[in-house]
């Protein structure tokens, strides 16, 4: 097959050669008006190489394009629109249609911002002396730990986002909506898990806040038998956040009488470093495929999805444990979870 470049070639081959336009034409190796103006371009450029057209011309330059990521990193959240006002102000004539292009050339994406704890500088540095405590510590050593935490669950799959799959008008059709109510009922539970498998799960009292009491009764009624179950003699390290039911005297004390070690001490506003988060989030999405439409549908399904884990996917999330200390280490703030 011959090719453009090759047909351009040939021609001005054959113009130097000696032939005029109208024998080159007699070949038919190319329309008429194509081989007379290749010989045109080649009279005028001396060259068959096809000058690059300049396009049209950037209405900023270089300097001004750094000016313009400076303006963006100061202010992550800005808009195009806002970006290119203040461009303006500094001497760009410039729309947001310009911002766009040019923030995607320095890899600056518009995308949703990731919702996380606050961090505050002792956060920050609790954090920080925490993952150096155990930065050394392999997948082995962190399948010792048991995780816990308390989560809630709502009706209606208001636990977290859905998709669906819908044709032009499908919008409000019954199957491509997400049912709402005002005041969604919701069920709080507390469990753990280990590199062995979930533990224990209960439903805790409705309408109820969390103290000591109720604490120290979980603690004997779930955490006890699900180390014995897991464990059995073998020594087994617990974890759980900053909570101040859970950190009262009476739960240390309680704890130490029973000879279960405590991990940390946990550093405050860190879930990220609580592997069992990533299980609430697997939980939910389970949870919510069922559409459950009442409160006692809504637990029944809650502890046949719990039981259902299999104990690959709890090996899995604690052997992360040693990427996200690593992280932690490395950017000093949230890590991904």
């Amino acid at each position: 097959m011959v090719t453009c470049k090759e047909t351009h070639a040939a021609i001005i081959a054959l113009h130097k050669n000696g032939f005029t336009g109208k024998d080159i034409v007699a070949t038919k190796i190319a329309p008429k008006s194509t081989i007379y103006r290749f010989i045109k371009n080649f009279k005028e450029r001396g060259s068959i190489l096809v000058k690059k057209a300049s396009g049209r011309p950037r209405k900023s330059s270089k300097r001004q394009d750094r000016l313009l990521k400076r303006i963006q990193l100061r202010d992550r959240s800005a808009t195009s629109a806002e970006l290119a006002q203040e461009w303006q102000q500094a001497g760009v004539s410039a729309s947001a249609r310009t911002v766009r292009p040019r923030l995607l050339e320095d890899g600056l994406v518009s995308r949703r911002a990731a919702k996380k704890p606050l961090l505050s500088k002792k956060n920050i540095r609790d954090r920080l002396i925490f993952c150096r405590k155990y930065s050394e510590w392999t997948a082995e050593d962190w399948g010792k730990v048991i995780f816990s935490d308390e989560a809630p669950f709502r009706l209606f799959g208001a636990s977290g986002k859905r998709l669906v799959r819908r044709r032009k008008g499908e919008r409000y059709h019954q199957s491509c909506v997400m049912p709402t109510v005002k005041h969604p009922d919701t069920i709080h539970v507390w469990g753990c898990f280990s590199s062995k498998g979930v533990g224990s799960l209960t439903i805790l009292p409705k309408n109820k806040a969390m103290n000591k009491e109720w604490y120290q009764n979980t603690l004997q009624q779930q955490l006890l038998p699900t180390i014995q179950q897991q464990f059995g003699e073998e020594q087994c390290i617990f974890q759980h956040d900053g909570a101040l039911c859970h950190k009262a005297k009476v739960i240390t004390k309680w704890l130490g009488d029973q000879n279960v070690e405590i991990l940390g001490p946990w550093p405050g506003n860190s879930p990220d470093l609580n592997p069992i988060e990533n299980l609430w989030s697997i939980l939910k999405r389970q949870v919510d495929k069922q559409k459950p439409t009442n409160s006692d549908k809504l637990q029944e399904v809650i502890m046949k999805e719990w039981v259902a884990i299999s104990q690959d996917l709890a090996q899995k999330l604690i052997e992360s444990m040693p990427s996200q200390i690593a992280e932690v280490l490395k950017k000093g703030q949230h890590c991904k979870y």
